[in-house]
């Protein structure tokens, strides 16, 4: 076995650990698409080998635009708040750290899920409850005697939209990972660096 196909090799392990990397949080997922192909580029070249790259990272670039708007469309059809974004990003800080105490089993992969639907409900909550409250077009009022309870529904309607946009990016993540580990080989076994 060659140098040449040892780092073949190791590129494919690399490019590999994309996928599991798009669900799990404590990988770095598809930005490992270019780290796998840079190897190869070193391997054979990059005058052979740049197909490889450039569809790592226009894969890369897809999932970073997947990423933002499975959370931001998630949320917006809601009108959720910058608090609840925030909120959710804090959530998933502290969910994949483990710092939720209420999670001593699951681990970072259900701190993943937990934690972001805790941040973006209590981040909805602080803009509907604290100073200068809201009123974003269309958001009406709860009725008296459910002002709390409407509150607490449409805060939590709001996590639930943030994390259901964020398991929808984390899909399409990982089909572009899978697609990049596909067109890796593909591309370096019968495309220009074949030879």
């Amino acid at each position: 076995m060659t140098t040449t196909d040892l780092l073949w090799w190791a590129a494919l392990v690399v490019q590999l650990l994309a996928i599991p990397g798009t669900l799990l949080p404590v990988l770095p997922g598809l930005v490992l698409l270019p780290l796998g192909a840079l190897l190869w580029c070193w391997a054979v070249g990059f005058g052979v080998a740049w197909p490889v790259l450039l569809l790592a990272v226009v894969l890369l670039l897809l999932g970073w635009g997947a990423e933002a708007l499975g959370v931001v469309l998630g949320a917006a059809r809601l009108q959720a708040s910058r608090w609840a974004y925030g909120g959710a990003a804090l959530g998933l800080l502290f969910g994949v750290l483990g710092l939720l105490p209420a999670l001593p089993v699951g681990g970072p992969l259900l701190g993943a899920l937990v934690g972001p639907l805790l941040g973006a409900a209590l981040g909805e909550l602080v803009a509907e409850l604290g100073p200068g409250r809201r009123n974003a077009p269309g958001h009406l009022d709860p009725a008296p005697g459910r002002g709390a309870l409407a509150i607490l529904g449409r805060s939590l309607k709001v996590g639930l939209a943030v994390v259901s946009g964020m398991l929808v990016s984390r899909l399409a993540q990982m089909l572009l990972a899978v697609v990049g580990v596909v067109g890796f080989v593909a591309l370096s076994l019968w495309g220009p660096a074949a030879g």
